[in-house]
């Protein structure tokens, strides 16, 4: 069966259900290592499967980095962190071509972010010129050094954490850089249920030691070549470009989000679709991640700023204003 073949080749029921109940067995997973926050799992799974990239962007000391070492421990892939601080240089990220006597000639050697999933811990610490390193491999899958371009293979996610930007030693990420994250998810402070449950047990054992992968290389492609199968009617195509168009709109945005953001938004509603069982998007599900996918793409008006809105409350405004197709 041909590649075109396959992508329009209708989901059956049967075999949609299997394949949520794999990814489910992921979210599941790192649910027992991230307590209370089912909600951002999801979201990050629903990344993975759509073939996104994600920033999570909290205050120190919430489980960031664990969030993201547990989705890629559940993961039998590649795995790579990289720690970004002032002094990283990109080689460190992409590699370098070191000078072989033997041979007389360059040979290449690959950096960290040859893998398939990345951690790039506190992006902001590192300068632009370092963060700008990871432009090409999230958006193209490779990486060009010395006039070469080295493929990355895939599947490839990469997870950055952050501290707020208000933090001291920071770099905030460019709007450029930021558009290439399908998502922006933050954990938040847990219940106070959940944080019991979280000293209980990370002062007598390691949950994430416990974590045993769930799915290889090959059924995440897989998983993200059925998502590219979930149907999508044209009144919701139609409504996302509705949402797109009140950003650039409002009056309370000074630059509305791009046709990448919608077509991020769409890529993320079919996974999420595909995880709650279902060949087709219904317009919950764009509403349910409309305001992690676009958030962080669209830039506040001055008067907005002044009168301290955040870019969620707008998304959340519009998603209120803009009717939604009836299904």
């Amino acid at each position: 069966m041909s590649a075109d073949t396959r992508a329009s080749a209708t989901l059956e029921t049967d075999e949609v259900l299997a394949l949520a109940r794999r990814a489910g067995e992921v979210a599941a997973g790192v649910g027992r290592v991230i307590l209370g926050k089912d909600d951002v799992i999801q979201a990050c799974v629903v990344a993975l499967l759509a073939g996104g990239h994600v920033v999570v962007e909290d205050y120190p000391g919430v489980g960031k980095t664990l969030l993201a070492k547990a989705l890629a421990r559940s993961l039998s892939c590649r795995f790579s962190r990289i720690q970004f601080t002032p002094d990283l240089l990109p080689s460190d990220v992409t590699g370098v071509s070191v000078f072989d006597q033997k041979t007389g000639s360059f040979a290449f050697r690959p950096g960290p972010v040859f893998a398939n999933v990345i951690l790039a811990d506190e992006i902001n610490r590192s300068s632009p010129k370092t963060q700008a390193s990871l432009l090409e491999s999230m958006e193209e899958r490779q990486v060009t050094i010395d006039n070469v371009t080295h493929l990355i293979d895939p599947p490839f996610m990469v997870i950055a954490t952050q501290n707020p930007i208000e933090y001291e030693g920071t770099y905030p990420l460019p709007e450029a850089q930021l558009d290439r994250f399908m998502m922006r998810l933050s954990l938040g402070y847990p219940s106070a249920a959940a944080e019991a449950e979280i000293l209980e047990a990370q002062t007598t054992h390691d949950p994430l030691a416990a974590l045993e992968p769930v799915l290889d290389a090959a059924e995440v492609l897989a998983l993200q070549e059925a998502v590219s199968r979930v149907r999508v009617a044209e009144t919701l195509r139609e409504y996302v470009v509705d949402l797109l168009t009140a950003t650039r709109q409002s009056k309370d945005v000074y630059l509305g989000a791009s046709p990448r953001a919608g077509i991020a938004l769409v890529r993320a509603a079919k996974a999420q679709a595909l995880l709650r069982g279902r060949e087709f998007v219904v317009p919950q599900d764009l509403k349910d991640l409309a305001v992690r996918v676009l958030g962080h793409r669209i830039i506040l008006s001055p008067d907005a700023r002044v009168h301290r809105l955040h870019e969620d409350e707008v998304v959340e405004r519009l998603l209120d204003l803009v009717p939604a197709p009836r299904t």
